[in-house]
């Protein structure tokens, strides 16, 4: 794949500004509608959004490929979501945003064993930086080292490693599928798997205005149409490039919660900053400096 170019970047940085905020409310909403819940009211708006966008547009479903979907939406969407929220219950967000980038990891190790992408030094020192990048911004406090806590962390590198092992096969669908068709595709199969189990919750969660504001945002926002421009990112650059955001998602939760809640900046904030962003530059093959020529349109 070719270097990533600069609206794909920036569009890149703009998915991680966005994801940035979801383990915040995933911490915020998961105790009280509970991780059932709070999947399936996920899921379910993300694809009521989508399919409206399909119906507007008139695209049709590809359900064709529903075997493909049905793979996609596991990995990426089902068991991430019920482990992320369940990890919400017992360990802080940063931890789960820090562990969510061993993503890339996964993702590399697996796009290289698709065929999908190449495994290269440049990427491997490029993930090693953001692993310190992340660590020197987050600087995150003790927890208690007991059972649920250590499950909770392997629930958040599962989940990660869900993400990882599912973007080659995204690229390898938008070869032969659109990207809103997917996207749409495999939050309804979703759907239907994340429902009964929701269905049986139901009645021990509590639907208060704050989490359902958050149930909102992660289900029309950072759900629905952020898979939607994801995806369509992903046609044009390599997995593991597509990946990159989540080197920066850390940077940008540190951020919102010294802007929205006041908490105070690490020390290492700078110079892990410079190290993500080295990280995302070396992942993707971004230079700013180079000279482009004319880039393709966005579809």
């Amino acid at each position: 794949m070719a270097p990533v170019k600069s609206h794909h970047f920036a569009q890149l940085v703009g998915l991680s500004a966005l994801w940035g905020a979801s383990f915040l409310f995933l911490r915020i909403a998961s105790p009280l509608l509970g991780p059932l819940v709070l999947a399936g009211g996920r899921v379910t708006l993300a694809a009521l959004t989508l399919s409206v966008i399909m119906r507007v547009l008139n695209h049709r479903w590809p359900w064709q490929h529903w075997r493909e979907l049905l793979v996609l939406g596991l990995l990426s969407v089902v068991v991430p979501f019920l482990l992320y929220a369940w990890a919400a219950l017992r360990l802080p967000a940063g931890y789960s945003a820090l562990l969510n980038t061993t993503a890339v990891l996964f993702g590399t190790l697996s796009s290289a064993w698709f065929k999908e992408d190449t495994l290269t030094a440049r990427k491997l020192l490029g993930c090693l930086c953001g692993f310190v990048g992340v660590g020197l911004i987050v600087r995150l406090g003790p927890v208690q080292p007991d059972a649920p806590t250590l499950l909770a962390a392997l629930a958040c590198i599962g989940a990660a490693a869900c993400y990882g092992m599912s973007t080659p096969l995204m690229k390898r669908a938008t070869t032969h599928m659109q990207p809103l068709a997917i996207a749409a595709g495999i939050h309804v199969i979703s759907l239907v798997l994340v429902l009964p189990g929701a269905a049986l919750a139901w009645p021990q969660a509590r639907f208060t205005p704050a989490a359902l504001g958050v149930l909102l945002v992660l289900g029309v926002i950072t759900s629905g149409l952020a898979y939607w421009a994801h995806l369509r990112i992903i046609r044009h650059v390599s997995p593991v490039a597509a990946m990159s955001p989540v080197f920066l998602i850390p940077v940008f939760g540190v951020t919102w919660g010294h802007l929205v809640l006041g908490e105070v900046v690490s020390s290492g904030i700078f110079a892990g900053g410079a190290l993500v962003l080295l990280a995302t530059a070396l992942v993707t093959g971004f230079n700013p400096l180079r000279r482009s020529g004319v880039e393709d349109p966005i579809p």
